[in-house]
């Protein structure tokens, strides 16, 4: 059998939109799956502590505390049918996640996003960008366009994972082998050649051939893989082709290996930083990306 991927501990982030509640069925599916814990962490941004006059603040604080306990009782009420533990802090998004990942040795992260108003800007923006990219351990993104039916969705049974072949890309290899393996998926396996520059002739037959051949390179041998996969070449934009084969195919999940930064946001390779992005906010079904 593929080697089986560990989830001990899950951080589900909600800002109990129904984005965020589509999101929660992922978590607890996994969490029963893997028998981890979920971590229900909900967020208070900053933004939302206006300043106030001294004399108002004690009051503000007590309003601010009752709120805090009131969500504190319904991220229990989300999670009751699974093991959990519950946060609701107020700071920046980012870093309250990645300071609750650190301590509580969080395996995967998930997330919803809204559709184009609110939250969206934040989540579908540098912020979303900066998670996936940042994170220590791999993200599962909700996006706002999940086809309606997401209970067919959570069952995972059309896997897509595309590669470039770089390392950062291989990364995610082993959460798509096992993730099939352990739904009995099928896996489809995709690169996507470069995009032709005018007046280049065709990509020539022994191209795609060679490709394909380095895809099936990729598969585990038969004895520890039980699952069927599918490999597959394309040709064209990659995030509109990847989008395109995921539509085709009826995929439940996408994988991605994607590159890490530190700092700003730089672009990464083939499946550069306009591409990822452009995956997680389009996907019809949720994205896992792994941090190579």
């Amino acid at each position: 059998m593929a080697t089986r991927i560990s989830l001990k501990n899950i951080l589900y982030a909600t800002d109990f939109s129904q984005a965020a509640e589509d999101a929660l069925s992922y978590a607890k599916r996994l969490a029963r799956q893997y028998g981890a814990t979920v971590h229900g962490v909900h967020v208070r941004f900053s933004a939302s502590y206006p300043d106030v006059e001294p004399d108002a603040m004690p009051e503000f604080v007590r309003a601010a505390q009752e709120q805090a306990k009131i969500e504190e009782e319904l991220l229990h009420k989300l999670l009751e049918d699974v093991p959990h533990e519950v946060s609701v802090c107020a700071g920046e998004l980012w870093p309250t996640i990645l300071d609750i990942v650190r301590r509580r040795t969080i395996d995967l992260i998930v997330i919803g996003t809204r559709g184009r108003t609110g939250v969206e800007k934040v989540l579908l923006g540098s912020v979303a960008e900066e998670i996936f990219r940042s994170s220590p351990c791999p993200v599962l993104t909700v996006g706002p366009h999940l086809a309606k039916d997401t209970k067919r969705h959570v069952e995972m049974k059309e896997i897509l994972y595309a590669t470039d072949f770089t390392l950062e890309s291989l990364s995610a290899l082993p959460y798509a082998l096992s993730l099939a393996q352990e739904n009995h998926a099928r896996l489809t396996v995709l690169h996507v050649l470069g995009e032709q520059e005018t007046g280049e002739q065709i990509q020539p037959k022994n191209s795609t051939e060679s490709t394909l051949r380095q895809l099936h390179e990729l598969a585990p041998a038969e004895a520890s893989f039980s699952g069927e996969i599918n490999f597959r070449v394309e040709q064209g934009p990659a995030a509109e082709k990847i989008l395109e084969v995921a539509t085709v195919i009826g995929a439940d999940l996408i994988v991605l290996g994607v590159r890490g930064v530190s700092g700003h946001m730089v672009s990464t390779t083939h499946l550069f930083r306009p591409t990822a992005h452009r995956i997680v906010t389009r996907a019809e079904c949720p994205v896992l990306t792994v941090r190579g």
